[in-house]
């Protein structure tokens, strides 16, 4: 049976890939597929350009505790979380790290 909380987590990072992601194809799509469009619209100004670094270093933070985390608590499957958060993002690989790291130790 998995926990109230642990549900929340998995929904969190349910939504955390499927939102964004709803705005990144609908973006590509407006623009040609293109992927390096989307990449240039993340600096054409300050607050986008301040919003992608916040983004990035919260990124590698999350990578660095996940690395830390799974060789002290040996939980292998949780690495999953490090593609997730920069393949998809942060709003999706911390939920989903949060949901592997609270499943019952055996």
């Amino acid at each position: 049976m998995i926990s109230p909380l642990r549900l929340l987590y998995l929904a969190l990072a349910t939504w955390g890939a499927i939102h964004p992601m709803y705005y990144f194809l609908r973006y590509m799509r407006e623009n040609d597929g293109g992927f390096g469009a989307m990449i240039d619209a993340w600096y054409v100004n300050a607050s986008t350009t301040g919003l992608t670094w916040d983004l990035t270093i919260a990124a590698i933070s999350l990578t660095v505790w996940i690395v830390a985390e799974t060789t002290v608590r040996k939980n292998w499957l949780a690495l999953i979380a490090i593609p997730a958060t920069f393949g998809i993002g942060v709003s999706c690989g911390l939920p989903l790290y949060l949901f592997l790291r609270s499943r019952p130790v055996t």
